[in-house]
């Protein structure tokens, strides 16, 4: 079952049938979209379809952790940790919406979840792939200790790059960090 996370200024819990709409209209926002898998708009449906396997697949399987991210109580964003063979490893993906941009949410989003990784799944490693592009991911990443790993060649002609953090390069990263919250 995915653990409910808090943060100083986040909770991280699993999703609720009620957050579609807000689930959706984050994947539909282009600003953030254009960032997500290949970056090409989908139809409203593909994403309200993806929202639903996060409970008939996802938690029902107990796949790997998915959540929604709220700041005082709003839902601001999502993210996940998953097994993936890109990297041959487990990858965190986040994403919040543009109103929750510039505040350092996304560090402390990306730093929970790295957090559950090292500490609750035990990894020795997490991944994180990224559009080239997307440079202010990048420069996260980097801070959060990321290192470069290797790139592919998308067929559109895009880059994607694939960063790595081991255990013991994260200097700053401690478990008091991040709490796991009793369900």
């Amino acid at each position: 079952m995915t653990p409910t996370l808090r943060t100083a200024r986040l909770l991280l819990e699993p999703y609720r049938p009620r957050d579609e709409d807000r689930f959706v209209a984050l994947f539909q926002d282009g600003r953030v979209s254009r960032w997500m898998g290949d970056g090409k708009p989908v139809p409203e449906a593909d994403d309200r379809a993806l929202f639903g396997r996060i409970f008939t697949k996802v938690y029902a399987r107990r796949l790997f952790d998915v959540w929604a991210v709220r700041e005082n109580g709003r839902y601001v964003g999502h993210a996940e940790i998953k097994p993936t063979e890109v990297v041959d490893g487990h990858e965190i993906v986040y994403a919040l919406a543009p109103e929750a941009w510039g505040r350092g949410l996304g560090t402390e989003l990306a730093e929970a979840v790295i957090g559950h990784g090292f500490g609750a799944l035990g990894l020795e490693e997490v991944h994180a792939t990224v559009t080239a592009a997307n440079s202010a991911s990048l420069a996260l990443l980097t801070r959060l200790g990321f290192a470069y790993g290797r790139d592919i060649e998308e067929d559109d002609g895009t880059t994607t790059r694939c960063l790595t953090l081991a255990r013991g390069d994260r200097h700053r990263w401690a478990a008091e960090e991040v709490r796991q919250v009793d369900g």
